[in-house]
């Protein structure tokens, strides 16, 4: 069996800047590196798991963060609905409990 390659985080990072300048399977090429692994490696960096530094946005890239931060405001908007709705739901709930525990002492005892 072939033994794993094990990369450093700086090798990554280098290999994922020439792969956005050069194009990734002839980076990868140069580099004697899966064209595979190289585009795994790219995705982690688009979902910032592995951090390339600062600078590195493209127009495309900054647009979908706005992108991103919107949808992540309206998602939180959302939630927030959902839990006062929740909150009502589990008042009512609660003052029903209370009414039905009461009405059923009130029966036990005639």
């Amino acid at each position: 069996m072939a033994q794993k390659k094990v990369y450093d985080e700086e090798f990554k990072i280098q290999a994922v800047k020439l792969g956005r300048e050069i194009g990734f399977s002839k980076a990868a090429k140069e580099l004697g590196i899966n064209t595979d692994t190289l585009y795994g490696w790219n995705k982690r960096a688009k979902e910032a798991r592995l951090d390339l530094g600062p600078g590195n946005q493209t127009p495309n890239t900054a647009m979908s963060l706005t992108e991103e931060v919107q949808k992540l405001r309206q998602q939180n908007r959302d939630l927030a609905k959902q839990n006062a709705r929740l909150k009502e739901e589990n008042e009512f709930l609660a003052e029903a409990s209370a009414f039905f525990a009461a009405s059923r002492r009130k029966s036990a005892k005639t």
